[in-house]
């Protein structure tokens, strides 16, 4: 019998403390991805969602009835970016907002691989953005990150405690991207109850 991976319980960078920020070191991984802009209540948001779940399930599909190695998709994951990241924690001006939607996949799940997940995906009923997903590793490192349970627009006091007391106090400075791991299905779960993993890059100074 084939065991199923849950790459959540087996990668410590995907558990993190309620309200309390903690140094983790993520390991390089790799993902689908998918680029976008502005507010992710949009049209185009639901569309790169809509393009990364059919060809995270292809993978998943394929690696289990091909290889023997099944494992459970991991949860939507988003890089979130702008000219003035004030933006996020005080203005909230999302139509600032720069993103990259990502799940992650195994680093046994080759090019061919995902070629052949998405060709499958597109012979369906294809994804409109279907087209701009691709597969790629991203490198963290050294970051900071807490769980956040609760609306995404009540991340701010969070985040600004995340930025502007910790980082700093561990003489740390931040770099990369915002990241965030939706541990919740926001189409299933009530805003108040959303566990979201805020995670921020940094360096030692």
């Amino acid at each position: 019998m084939t065991v199923k991976i849950d790459f959540k319980r087996n990668l410590g960078c995907y558990q993190a403390k309620l309200d309390t920020p903690q140094v983790v070191e993520v390991p390089d991984l790799q993902y689908l991805m998918l680029d976008g802009h502005g507010d992710p209540n949009t049209a185009a948001f639901a569309e790169a969602v809509s393009a990364l779940y059919p060809v995270a399930y292809a993978l998943k599909f394929a690696s289990r009835t091909n290889l023997g190695r099944d494992y459970v998709v991991m949860p939507l994951e988003g890089l979130w970016w702008a000219d003035d990241m004030e933006v996020f924690t005080s203005a909230r001006d999302k139509a600032q907002w720069e993103w990259t939607l990502m799940i992650m996949v195994p680093d046994w799940i080759t090019d061919g691989m995902f070629a052949a997940a998405a060709d499958r995906v597109g012979s369906k009923a294809r994804p409109a953005r279907l087209d701009e997903v691709r597969l790629q590793t991203h490198s963290e490192g050294l970051c900071v990150q807490a769980l956040h349970i609760g609306s995404y627009d009540d991340e701010s006091e969070l985040l600004r405690r995340m930025h502007h007391e910790f980082v700093p106090a561990q003489g740390f400075t931040m770099v990369g991207k915002h990241h965030e791991i939706y541990l919740s299905d926001a189409r299933k779960v009530e805003p108040g109850k959303r566990r979201t993993i805020l995670r921020q890059p940094v360096t030692a100074d």
